[in-house]
């Protein structure tokens, strides 16, 4: 069936089709155009969101601004500072040529220009003291006023960025299009290419944590328009939850502030009145903290005072500064004006330190090196060595008077040359591991007549001592001759007060004999170590204590005390060690010229009591001792021969049982006995070490060392103790092969004729 085309409903349906056609077509077209500016509009706002944070400077930190600041405040300071000193040393060059030519001048009875010279002089202070200035300046804190002034240099150099890159644009701009009206295109499109790039990238989206635009206002009944994201996207779903944005973190390491300030300095110095209104100190070297947090300033003072000066003020001068008088040290870096000031924020004699012979018990050259006894201020260890000078150690009960001396004495006895004369002030048995040890060429308690004849003795041997140095060409003994002589003799007399309080018996015959030792018998290599809690003139008089070169006040009870031990005046010199607060055991003052030391100092920790570390530090000195020849039965000793004449009895290492009490004679015997009587006594010490009355050979030859077994043996038998027995071992089941204690003593007594 044909179908008919003229139907009116068949026309106009075409008609109508077309024109929706046409409808669809122009309502698409108006939508693609409307997302297209809608994205247009939200880029530009991003253009323009990025530009107002780049003006403002919110694109840099806090941190980049104080690191600009600190670079630039460096690189102005390096550079004036530069200049200042070219600008000296050509005043210094001008000054020297004008000096000679006055003096030329002079010889030649020519007129001398004073006013030129006094010209050049001021020039030259004006210019060292502006370079001071400059200097103590560097370390001035950077304050929020730089922070915004450097900002806001930051914004107008963006400023004119901005204008000179746009005007360089219009420029050329212009001559690109010239170029390419004259053919050449390839400009014109670099051009274009490189301004869509610059678009692009200000006015991509903004990720999390960067600032978001604010929408412009949108017009009356219009709603807003959803941002458009026309950069590629990898979202598979417009509904997709957002990412969290995470807050930016911003980490900020400022520099420690300086413990101390030029500008805190002037003002303390200042305010002790040791600089005058009208005076300037001269700032050497900028405060500084160092590795450990302590902090160094050398500066000039007036010429009016001297560092000496500033050193009797130095508890005002801690005061000033806010720190005590431990935390504060003043030395002289060269001439008499020029100071190193060195403070801490800590107390550094706050914690205790053990004995560096602790770690590394080596023999010391105490002559020489001196012995660790104590460390100051600064941390450093204090060496006192043992030639040409007496000591004093002083303070009152539990003031740590018996810790400084022991760390003198055990170090004294690493040094196989000294002969240690130890006098005990009472019974008990703090000096007794010196016996044991063989260390102590004498020792015995407390005895009045036996220190006379002791004293006595020393000073026969000064008298012996000086005719050998006169043969040897020697006014006094040097290092080459102290073992041609017989060693150093070191006298330690603890608890002074016990033989010289008045009251006390033979008191004035045994002081006018360490007077007589202390004042000429140091050439001779004679020294005292007197030890006291009663530091008062009846106990140590002037004579005495003057000629007592090293002195070491720990905590007495006024500052009357503290004078008879460092000289009269040093209480109000700010050396009073009546003021220790809080008082330290072993802390104290330590006067030692012949090293340079006037300076509080602590002494290491040795304790023996809890720790055991004097006999085990003492055992090592016996080793090297023993290998040297110098234990106290290994040698011909005329000290002990001299009171073994005058009373009958030795008190060689202690005396026959190492306890401080003489007895009969022990060194007339012949070496083999000798070394028979030191096995025994050794064997008797393993088996306090074992803790029980038996032990087998090898185990109290482990204890002892330097012999075997078999050797212990054999010279336990030659004195006399017999053989070994069935005896039985805690813990083992069998008896075994040994000796009983009462078999060991009883041979030994017998050998020491008790």
């Amino acid at each position: 069936m044909a179908t008919d085309l003229h139907k009116p409903d068949a026309c106009d349906n075409t008609e109508d089709a077309a024109d929706k056609g046409t409808t669809k077509s122009t309502d698409a077209g108006s939508e693609r155009l409307g997302k297209a500016r809608a994205a247009f509009a939200q880029q530009r706002e991003n253009a323009g969101a990025r530009a107002r944070e780049w003006f403002d400077t919110k694109d840099l930190h806090e941190g980049d601004i104080l690191d600009e600041v600190t670079k630039t405040r460096a690189r102005q300071q390096a550079t004036r500072e530069t200049e200042l000193e070219r600008e000296i040393a050509r005043l210094h060059a001008r000054f020297s040529t004008a000096k000679a030519q006055a003096k030329h001048a002079a010889e030649g009875e020519g007129p001398v220009d004073t006013g030129h010279l006094a010209g050049l002089a001021g020039q030259i202070a004006a210019k060292e003291t502006e370079l001071g200035h400059l200097r103590a300046q560097a370390e001035r804190p950077i304050t929020n006023r730089d922070l915004v002034k450097a900002r806001n240099m930051k914004r107008a150099t963006r400023a004119g960025i901005a204008a000179a890159g746009s005007l360089g644009t219009f420029v050329a701009g212009s001559h690109a299009l010239t170029m390419a009206l004259h053919g050449n295109v390839t400009i014109l499109g670099g051009l274009g290419v490189a301004a869509g790039y610059g678009w692009y990238l200000i006015s991509r989206p903004f990720a999390p944590g960067q600032p978001v635009p604010t929408p412009a206002p949108a017009l009356p009944g219009q709603p807003l328009a959803a941002p458009v994201n026309m950069a590629k996207t990898t979202a598979t779903s417009e509904t997709s939850a957002p990412e969290p944005q995470v807050p930016v973190q911003r980490a900020f390491d400022a520099p420690p502030p300086p413990a101390l300030t030029a500008e805190e300095l002037d003002q303390a110095l200042r305010n002790i009145g040791e600089v005058k209104p009208h005076e300037q100190i001269q700032i050497l070297a900028v405060p500084q903290r160092d590795g450990d947090g302590n902090t160094t300033v050398v500066f000039d003072l007036p010429p009016r005072t001297t560092v000496a000066e500033l050193k009797k003020k130095l508890p005002k001068l801690a005061g000033a500064l806010g720190r005590d008088v431990s935390m504060v040290d003043i030395e002289k870096a060269g001439t008499e004006v020029r100071t190193s000031l060195w403070l801490t924020d800590r107390d550094p004699f706050e914690d205790t330190r053990p004995s560096p012979l602790i770690k590394t018990p080596a023999q010391l050259d105490a002559w020489k090196d001196g012995v660790p006894v104590a460390w100051n201020k600064r941390g450093v260890a204090i060496r006192l060595a043992i030639n040409n000078q007496s000591y004093v150690i002083a303070g009152m009960t539990r003031s740590g008077k018996g810790v400084g001396a022991s760390n003198l004495v055990v170090g004294a006895a690493f040094d196989p040359r000294i002969n240690l004369r130890i006098v005990a002030g009472k019974n008990n048995g703090e000096w007794d591991p010196y016996a044991k040890a063989g260390v102590a060429s004498t020792y015995f308690k407390p005895s009045p007549e036996r220190l006379l004849a002791l004293l006595k003795s020393l000073l026969a041997d000064k008298d012996r001592r000086e005719r050998d140095l006169g043969k040897l060409g020697k006014s006094k003994l040097v290092p080459v001759a102290i073992e041609q002589i017989g060693g150093v003799e070191v006298l330690v007399i603890d608890e002074l007060a016990t033989y010289t309080r008045p009251g006390k018996p033979l008191r004035d015959d045994i002081l006018e004999a360490l007077i007589e030792l202390s004042a000429v018998a140091a050439g001779a290599g004679i020294l005292l170590v007197l030890i006291t809690q009663y530091p008062e003139v009846d106990v140590i008089p002037q004579a005495l204590a003057m000629n007592c070169g090293a002195r070491w006040a720990m905590r007495v009870e006024n500052a009357t005390q503290s004078n008879a031990i460092l000289g009269a005046g040093q209480s109000g010199a700010g050396r009073d060690a009546s003021k220790f607060d809080p008082p330290r055991p072993g802390f104290g003052w330590l006067v030692n010229p012949f090293a340079g030391v006037t300076d509080l100092a602590r002494s290491f920790d040795l304790d023996e009591d809890e720790r055991g570390e004097i006999t085990m530090l003492l055992e090592k000195a016996a080793k090297i001792r023993e290998r040297a020849g110098r234990l106290a039965w290994q040698w011909e000793d005329p000290i002990e021969k001299h009171l073994l004449n005058a009373t009958g009895l030795s008190s060689a290492a202690g005396g026959p049982k190492r306890d401080g009490v003489p007895g009969r004679n022990v060194l007339h015997h012949t070496k083999e006995q000798q070394f028979q009587i030191g096995c025994c006594r050794q064997a008797l010490v393993a088996m306090d070490r074992l803790g029980r009355d038996v032990a087998q050979l090898d185990e109290m030859a482990r204890i002892i060392g330097a012999i075997t077994g078999e050797e212990l043996g054999e010279q336990l038998r030659a004195a006399g103790a017999g053989g070994t027995v069935k005896v039985t071992i805690p813990g083992q089941t069998n008896r075994v092969n040994g000796y009983r204690r009462t078999d060991i003593a009883d041979a030994l007594s017998l050998l020491e004729g008790n």
